[in-house]
């Protein structure tokens, strides 16, 4: 069985290391890796337990936490080499906490470029925090953190608790814009289920309510298709508009009805990257209908759905 790797990103200050802190408390994590840059830029000594050696420590709740120097691709082939070997405790689960600068994107074809990594990893999911106080002038400012929040599956606000309550409503509006559908937690007053937060990315939610959503330079696109989708036309369509527009397409989400297949097909993009499709036994509900999201940054979404219909992929649009 392959290892899930979950990506912990968000911007400079927005919060990552004190999440990471706050989950690694959690007994259900004691079976989980982390990778992160460097301990000194950390705040997790107090958790420290025993150093294996100058790169690896073990933390009191009995995760493993490794310091990346170097290409990220080694640090995860070494830490699955001394796991074999049982050089480190034995994990289900890798946890990588991104910089702040960082693009997802690298990380995430990390994963699935390195014919070792794939053969035993996999990417699970993509979590971004977003900072209550300076986050929608961040969102603006930066063009990395809206990838980072386009780009997730689970949306953790933080630093509620000393940001105005009035600016919250707008920035939630803000995220949702970009991404309506990641799950969205607030750190200061949602309970954080740690192996909820760290669980892999859902294929999609069932509902979509934001037909087009804005945000700067950023747009979203969601599809309901009431017909079954060819699959060869689809894996097509989809293959000539990433190679044609993959940098403008953060991301492309969905839940394909397709033609003779008893469940959905779960499909998951970012730009040019595109993970293996995933066949899923059976549906979450009765809605049998093809759910696709499009988060697109200096492209217009209505020209994928322009493009869906010249293949007559789309002739139908539902409404919920």
């Amino acid at each position: 069985m392959k290892t899930p790797v979950i990506l912990l990103t968000g911007f400079l200050g927005s919060g990552k290391t004190s999440l990471l802190g706050r989950l690694l408390r959690h007994p259900a994590l004691t079976d989980t890796a982390v990778l992160i840059n460097e301990f000194g830029e950390v705040g997790l000594d107090h958790h420290l337990l025993e150093r294996i050696d100058e790169t690896v420590v073990l933390l009191r709740s009995g995760c493993v936490c490794c310091t990346v120097r170097g290409e990220l691709s080694q640090a995860i082939r070494t830490l699955h080499s001394r796991r074999d070997r049982g050089e480190v405790p034995s994990f289900r689960r890798l946890v990588i906490e991104s910089t702040g600068l960082a693009d997802p994107l690298p990380v995430m074809t990390t994963i699935a470029a390195d014919p070792v990594l794939r053969h035993h990893f996999r990417m699970g999911a993509v979590i971004t925090t977003v900072d209550a106080v300076a986050g929608r002038d961040t969102l603006m400012r930066q063009p990395e953190n809206l990838v980072q929040v386009a780009v997730a599956d689970r949306l953790v606000i933080t630093k509620t608790d000393i940001a105005e309550p009035a600016s919250l409503p707008a920035l939630i509006a803000e995220l949702r814009a970009i991404n309506p559908d990641a799950a969205l937690v607030v750190a200061a007053t949602d309970e954080l289920d740690a192996e909820t937060l760290l669980a892999d990315g859902r294929p999609l939610c069932a509902t979509i309510d934001r037909p087009v959503g804005h945000h700067g330079q950023a747009a979203s696109l969601s599809l309901i298709i009431d017909h079954p989708l060819d699959w060869t036309l689809f894996g097509l369509w989809l293959t000539m508009l990433l190679h044609c527009h993959g940098d403008r397409i953060l991301r492309v989400k969905g839940l394909l009805n397709i033609e003779g297949a008893v469940g959905p097909v779960a499909v998951h993009g970012v730009q040019q990257l595109v993970h293996v499709p995933t066949h899923l036994a059976a549906w979450p509900d009765m809605d049998r209908r093809s759910k696709l999201v499009f988060i697109v940054r200096g492209l217009d979404p209505t020209s994928i759905e322009r493009s869906m219909r010249s293949f007559g992929l789309l002739r139908s649009i539902g409404t919920d």
